[in-house]
């Protein structure tokens, strides 16, 4: 066993998991727009979203990632659909109501559904892990079995860590928040949407040379 190699995994692992937990993207808006509307349990369901998106993408990618690099149409495809969902939600950042005191389980159900699909939808998780992490822990896999689930475990368990302390952030400051601050927030992640359904649908573009 290469003690050694597993720790530097896992160390990687942990880094890239803070990055990309802090890093703005598509679920970190999710993220702050479910626990304004719906508090921090809502925040904190669609933090989870990665144990389910990216937990089957790093089996499939390991070996997969050389196959995806070269289907254009496959990316493409993954890229309009998300383009399409984050304007939808990004849409529905300015039509949501100011919150209750009291907020029902029914309020905040659809939580962690939204932020797996948010994920799901997202093309750079399938970059990331069929271009670079994927590759990564097939090199090491050839060294060290243990080392791959090292980096893929330290990855899941810091990026969550990361978006549901964050999630927590917003919660306490939501209190807080006047009806006029709220509207502000949301409309920023209604904006920080519209951005990302942008940068994907350019990412469809520039890959249509490639297909057609």
């Amino acid at each position: 066993m290469q003690i050694d190699l597993i720790l530097t995994l896992a160390a990687a692992g942990v880094a890239l998991g803070l990055i990309e937990g802090i890093r703005p993207g598509p679920l970190l808006t999710m993220v702050i727009r479910e626990t304004l509307s719906g508090g921090w349990p809502a925040g904190a369901r669609a933090a989870s979203a990665p144990i389910f998106t990216d937990g089957p993408l790093i089996i499939v990618s390991i070996f997969l990632s050389g196959w995806i690099a070269e289907q254009p149409s496959i990316l493409f495809l993954i890229s309009i659909l998300g383009a399409t969902f984050l304007l939808w939600f990004g849409i529905d950042c300015f039509r949501i109501d100011l919150p209750n005191s009291e907020i029902s389980q029914m309020a905040v159900s659809g939580s962690f559904r939204r932020g797996l699909l948010t994920n799901l939808l997202n093309p750079n998780v399938y970059v990331f892990w069929f271009l670079i992490g994927g590759p990564l822990m097939a090199s090491a896999a050839d060294k060290e079995p243990l080392a791959p689930v090292a980096y893929a475990l330290s990855f899941l368990v810091s990026i969550i860590i990361v978006k549901v302390t964050i999630a927590y952030f917003f919660h306490r400051t939501r209190g807080r928040l006047t009806p006029r601050g709220y509207r502000i927030a949301l409309a920023i992640c209604g904006i920080g949407m519209f951005v990302f359904a942008t940068g994907f649908a350019y990412q469809a573009y520039e890959l249509v040379p490639e297909i057609f």
